[in-house]
């Protein structure tokens, strides 16, 4: 098999790295739901859910980028597919945290619109590598 593209190295390499920063935010969580960090109900909610679409759109977006590669994508698509599914893993996490930041809030910020953002990226991000991959196959039949 061929080698990843550069470009494409060098994201997938940043983003194995992020898996770290996402490590230490599952300390905080640890802290919050074990009483040790201040949070009302609302708030542990949405930073469990933050924690937890980090970890899986991070890891969603590494294997889109094994795949698109091994599907022998183009280069262009296959990036343009992983770096938008890595963006939701960004933007989606940002938009539970962010929103419910501050001492007791009783309903989600404006920042929850990354959420949204977010969704849209993946819904973008995934039919680009989907057709990319479907077509790289009926390309070979």
């Amino acid at each position: 098999m061929q080698s990843l593209p550069p470009f494409l190295t060098i994201v997938l390499g940043g983003t194995v790295l992020t898996v770290i920063g996402i490590a230490f935010g599952g300390t905080f969580l640890l802290k919050v739901l074990g009483g040790k960090q201040g949070a009302n109900d609302l708030q542990k909610t949405f930073f469990r859910a933050g924690h937890a679409h980090a970890g899986v759109l991070v890891t969603l977006g590494l294997t889109i980028g094994l795949l698109t590669h091994a599907a022998a994508v183009g280069d262009g698509w296959a990036a343009a597919g992983t770096i938008t599914v890595l963006a939701a893993a960004i933007f989606m996490p940002a938009g539970f945290f962010l929103s419910v930041v501050g001492t007791n809030p009783s309903k989600p910020n404006r920042l929850i619109t990354l959420l949204w953002l977010g969704a849209a990226c993946l819904v973008v991000g995934l039919t680009i590598s989907g057709v990319g991959i479907l077509a790289a196959g009926i390309g070979r039949l």
